[in-house]
């Protein structure tokens, strides 16, 4: 019956935005590289040694612990404290566990034990009884009081040490990271209790799901903190992000808010960190080795030799942290590096007057100094390029001023060294005019046995190497492309990506290499370098070969910025090599549905309600209720609701408007959010308004097909009694249930007061459509009548009856609106269902939710629910309500979109209002 309402252009445009949905999905849940994280192993069995708090402090924290890790001896010695190392508290996020902290306290502690325990760390983590966070944020609060109870636990077990610490050093996993930041925003918390942050797929910007309030009141609470007290926090904080790969968090979440006066923060996305170069999802950037072994080795670089504790120094601090995770110069952190190298000894001197230069080593048995004198070389060049294969060697390149004999041995800082790839080869880019003092550059090829390197050096101008490649325009959908071809003789050229900078740009970048001559196997690197911000990404080719490279941004580029996206390639003399952009029309979906699938719920319930709408309307102009897919395909249409969103927004922009707006008290635009955000794009809302509407369709489709099939299974069981034969709104058992569900809901969870109300009514409408069937296959075949006019002749006669009787057309209608209320109501126990999951896995602590978010809503929801499950639409006909019922639904459904799509727990609150009023329609 559902299908025969629609008509077969709907159904296959239905069907399209399935297929295009699809596609976006697709590319967010599976279009990425595959894990290239090597898995962290334990050496020894890992310990988890419980710590004993306050008896005072268990019973306020019944659901929470706090342990120390330890493996093998250290464990056993640690048993007895007091502790001697340095404290690190590791916080597990959503659902997350303590024992996550395993991969990188066991990588701690190898590297403890490699420099003979001088320092080592003791890894503390905190047991949150893996509780739902990011999807219920009452408890976000709680955690918080308790981590800094367990800091001040922490430093008292370090009572007698010769340098006791004062502080401690957080990882944060997930909301971990966030409830660490909200920390300094405790009255009575001391900021010096924290020296060091590290964030680890920490959604800082704003919650994945906002689906109760007080997760966006904590992280308003936390952010507006950080922003408005920059000034004053002197914490260094290291935010990093898994890539593409993490679709649980996208890493513009991650990163932190840039301010001018706040420059202890950094942020950079894990593909880009030097050493690592990988990207991770949300669970394995906890464990991936790559990116524990940079952590750990920040975390060392950082310890004062003094007071064997990490370092109070904040630009020491920011120096390492750059030196591990941003720009690694391929040699070991000094904080204060000699600039002067004696060169001089027995070593073999080569000069080299060249502009290309090419050595192969292999088993060399004297060192060899290889001088490049600059004089000539700066009329024509700009800029000298060196690279090496020499891993095993930290300092192999040094700036000379008037001599070969004694060199300044130039820092990562000052040279732009920069490890391109720790497997394959480190490289140099030196622009010659801000050295004007150096005479020579020196290349140092060591003494080698059974190995095999190559060293590379040229001097070029910069725009030789320079390629200006414009991106297609987003609405080419792949059919046209932009090509660049390079005949190389050098080594290294940048790819100007011009007009590249917004979120909803994805092109697929092909690159193929051609190579003559010899046969040896050649490598070449690709690296993205997306300026405005850390999230650089890695490809590596064997050549001959044609690779393709995805293209698209985790964060759009600031308006004031004017730095230009580049493809950095290392590439291969004798080569030649085609670039060709395109735009990748799947990936523009998988970016839509990346950034803003969140907010779908929000356009499925708007489309919902015009239908719901459209259907009050049938009944109060006709006399009967149309199919829902058929008000579907009439009234959920794009312009009834986007036009009103961005009417409002263009007169947020008038000073009158807004003071107006704050006046009434009503909400910030969720359209202002996005575009504090970079997110705004008016076709964004047209796409998801599309996809929304195809959503309700087949949502309605699959609750009218659910109550067909339990009505079947009741039938099977229970032959059920006929209509009605009279339609009472108030049954006898009505009152008393609606006051059950209203005491389960004020004693313990609201959420399953509405849970249980649903299923009240989907009970009902079940019975209902099991008694219909009933009376039709009782019913002989009548002749063929006009239904239409059967309802028009009853019409008046029905509001003259107290108690009418119910009919088989009237329970269709009946039918046909319980089925959109259904699917109404369906989103409404999505939307509740986290805080009734989190108050299920607490049952054994807590009996009743506190805070509860759900609780309000269930106070309106329940009575109305009770009531709609007994309402026939014969008896809301003659209604004075029904008009004004039936003109809710619109101005709701543009509400839903204006103050829901960023803030969902907001979207029930508007299905209530005409779910109150119909039901009112049954008494007045």
């Amino acid at each position: 019956m559902f299908l025969h309402s629609v008509n077969l252009w709907n159904l296959a445009f239905y069907v399209f935005m399935v297929f295009l949905a699809t596609l976006g999905l697709w590319d967010v849940f599976f279009g990425f590289e595959e894990n290239k994280c090597s898995m962290s192993y334990m050496f020894e069995y890992p310990e988890y040694q419980k710590i004993e708090l306050p008896k005072k402090l268990t019973k306020r924290y019944p659901a929470y612990e706090l342990y120390l890790y330890g493996e093998g001896s250290y464990a056993e010695e640690h048993k007895i404290l007091p502790l001697t190392g340095i404290p690190v508290l590791f916080l597990p996020g959503n659902a997350g566990s303590y024992k996550q902290v395993r991969s990188i306290g066991s990588i701690a502690l190898r590297k403890a034990e490699d420099i003979d325990f001088k320092y080592h760390f003791d890894f503390f983590s905190v047991n949150f009884n893996e509780e739902l966070v990011a999807l219920y944020g009452g408890s976000l609060q709680k955690q918080t009081k308790f981590v800094h109870e367990c800091i001040k636990a922490i430093l008292k077990l370090y009572k007698g040490q010769e340098f006791p610490p004062t502080s401690v050093a957080i990882i944060g996993h997930s909301m971990g990271g966030l409830v660490a930041r909200a920390l300094l925003t405790l009255k009575n918390f001391k900021q010096d209790l924290i020296n060091l942050l590290v964030t680890q797929a920490t959604p800082h910007v704003a919650p994945v799901m906002p689906l109760d309030r007080f997760i966006t009141e904590f992280y308003m609470t936390v952010n507006n903190y950080w922003i408005l007290n920059a000034r004053h926090i002197n914490l260094t904080t290291l935010s990093v992000a898994g890539g593409f790969r993490d679709y649980q968090v996208r890493s513009g979440l991650t990163f932190l808010p840039t301010l001018s006066h706040h420059t202890s923060a950094l942020s950079v996305v894990t593909s880009a960190v030097p050493k690592t170069w990988v990207s991770t999802d949300h669970l394995s950037i906890v464990w991936c080795k790559q990116l524990q072994l940079t952590t750990i080795r920040a975390f060392f670089d950082l310890i004062d030799a003094d007071t064997k504790q990490i370092t109070q120094k904040s630009k020491k601090k920011l120096s390492v942290l750059n030196h591990h995770f941003i720009r690694h110069p391929a040699k070991q952190f000094e904080e204060n590096p000699s600039i002067i190298s004696d060169l001089t000894g027995t070593s073999m001197w080569v000069p080299v007057k060249v502009s290309r230069w090419s050595y192969v080593a292999y088993n060399e048995s004297d060192k060899i100094y290889f001088a490049f004198p600059l004089a000539n070389h700066r009329k024509v060049y700009t800029h000298a390029y060196c690279q090496s294969t020499m891993l095993d060697t930290n300092s192999w390149i040094f700036g000379c001023i008037n001599s070969t004999s004694m060199c300044f041995f130039k820092r990562a800082s000052e040279t732009k060294v920069a490890l391109c790839l720790y497997r394959y080869f480190q490289s140099l880019t030196l622009r010659l005019q801000d050295y004007p003092s150096l005479s020579h550059i020196v290349v140092y090829v060591p003494s080698v046995h059974g190995s095999k390197f190559v060293v590379d050096c040229e001097f070029f101008k910069k725009e030789a190497r320079s390629i200006q490649l414009p991106v297609t325009h987003l609405f080419s959908f792949g059919l046209s492309s932009r090509k660049a071809i390079i005949n190389t003789s050098g080594r290294y050229y940048n790819i100007e990506l011009l007009n590249l900078g917004q979120i909803y740009q994805a092109f697929k970048v092909n690159v193929v290499s051609k190579c003559t001559g010899g046969k040896e196997e050649i490598t070449s690197i690709y690296k993205l370098h997306i300026p405005w911000s850390y999230e650089d990404s890695l490809t590596i080719a064997q050549v001959p070969s044609s690779v393709d490279i995805s293209l698209k941004l985790h964060v759009a580029q600031p308006e004031n910025d004017s730095h230009v996206a580049l493809l950095k390639m290392y590439t291969s003399s004798d080569c030649q090599y085609e670039v060709t952009i395109k735009t990748s029309f799947p990936q523009i979906l998988g970016q839509v549905v990346r950034f803003h699938g969140g907010a779908l719920p929000a356009y499925v319930v708007s489309s919902i309600l015009l239908a719901y709408g459209g259907q009050l309307y049938s009944l109060l102009s006709t006399g009967f209720c149309l199919e829902y897919g058929t008000m579907l395909d009439k009234e959920a249409k794009p312009y009834k609701v986007d036009p009103f969103v961005i009417m409002i927004k263009f007169l947020l922009g008038y000073k009158w408007f807004k003071e107006l707006w704050d006046a009434v008290l009503l909400p910030e635009l969720d359209a202002i959010v996005l575009t504090s955000q970079s997110m705004c794009f008016p076709l964004v809302s047209l796409i998801l308004f599309l996809f929304g509407t195809c959503t309700a369709y087949w949502s309605g489709l699959l609750s009218s097909a659910s109550v067909q099939l339990l009505s079947s299974l009741w039938l099977a069981l229970k032959r059920p009694a006929e209509l009605p034969k009279d339609v009472k709104v108030m049954s006898p058992d009505l009152p008393v249930l609606t006051v059950v569900f209203l005491i389960i809901s004020w004693t313990t969870c609201g959420a399953l007061a509405i849970l249980l109300s649903y299923l009240y009514y989907v009970f009902k409408v079940v019975h209902l459509q099991a008694s219909l069937t009933t009376f039709k296959n009782n019913q002989p075949v009548n002749p063929k009548h006009s239904r239409r006019s059967e309802k028009k002749s009853n019409h008046h006669k029905d509001s003259a009856i107290q108690n009418p009787r119910l009919s088989a057309n009237d329970a269709e209608d009946s039918l046909r609106m319980h089925s959109t209320v259904i699917n109404l109501l369906t989103w409404v126990v999505l939307l509740s269902m986290p805080s009734l999951i989190y108050w299920s896995k607490n049952l054994r602590y807590y009996f009743k939710l506190n805070p509860d978010p759900c609780k309000p809503l269930a106070f309106l929801l329940i009575p109305a629910i009770a009531v709609l499950g007994n309402t026939h639409t014969v008896s809301i006909k003659s209604s004075k309500l029904l008009k004004t019922a039936s003109q809710f639904p619109l101005p709701l459904a543009v509400g839903v979109i204006a103050f829901g799509s960023s803030h969902l727990y907001r979207v029930p609150c508007f299905v209530i209002i005409p779910l109150v009023f119909h039901s009112l329609c049954n008494f007045m």
